[in-house]
């Protein structure tokens, strides 16, 4: 029996090889890829699909801004096991829909294939006018409205927004500006 629970840090690497499975190592390289690189996804939004304990499929939503002040979420890569695709795919997304539907979000983007996502909602005419930060197929990048105020198709440049993966900040921030040791400290955050 399969089960679709959140996804857990000790499911990554087990993900990171059904990805590199089903994509190729040549996924990260896709455009959307470079939106959810050194982000963290969503919180509450990662599942995974496991039976007996061993992973066999997984979505993830990220933070993004589909145009100015639009905010967004780019939902992928979707991956599912050949020998899971047609029920656990499905389960993944209605899944992943409903809670972030249930967590107040507006829209999901993402890139894919149109007749497999429209059974979800997902549409061409939805991602209006919205371009990617590098090449992509226009025709692949769908959208779908969560809540009746995202109903106007949205236009400009998809932009990450998401947390970044790592920050790095000094503890003792009252320290931050004054000299201790003789060196100036300074808070740093990775991008």
């Amino acid at each position: 029996m399969v089960t679709i629970r959140h996804e857990r840090m000790s499911d990554i690497a087990a993900r990171d090889f059904l990805l590199d499975r089903c994509f190729g190592k040549a996924r990260t390289a896709a455009t959307s890829e470079r939106l959810r690189e050194g982000r963290l996804p969503a919180e509450g939004l990662s599942f995974t699909a496991t039976e007996h304990g061993r992973v066999v499929g997984t979505v993830r939503l990220w933070h993004v801004s589909a145009g100015p002040g639009r905010p967004a979420l780019l939902l992928g890569p979707l991956a599912v096991g050949a020998d899971y695709c047609n029920r656990v795919g499905a389960a993944l997304m209605e899944r992943a829909i409903a809670e972030a539907r249930r967590r107040g979000h507006r829209e999901i983007i993402l890139v894919g294939d149109a007749p497999y996502y429209a059974r979800f909602g997902f549409s061409a005419a939805r991602a209006g006018k919205l371009a990617l930060p590098g090449p992509f197929e226009p025709h692949r990048l769908l959208g779908l409205a969560l809540r009746p105020d995202a109903a106007a198709a949205p236009t400009g440049l998809v932009r990450a927004t998401g947390a970044p993966a790592l920050e790095f900040a000094v503890a003792d921030t009252a320290a931050v500006g004054r000299k201790q040791a003789g060196k100036q400290i300074r808070l740093s955050r990775a991008a």
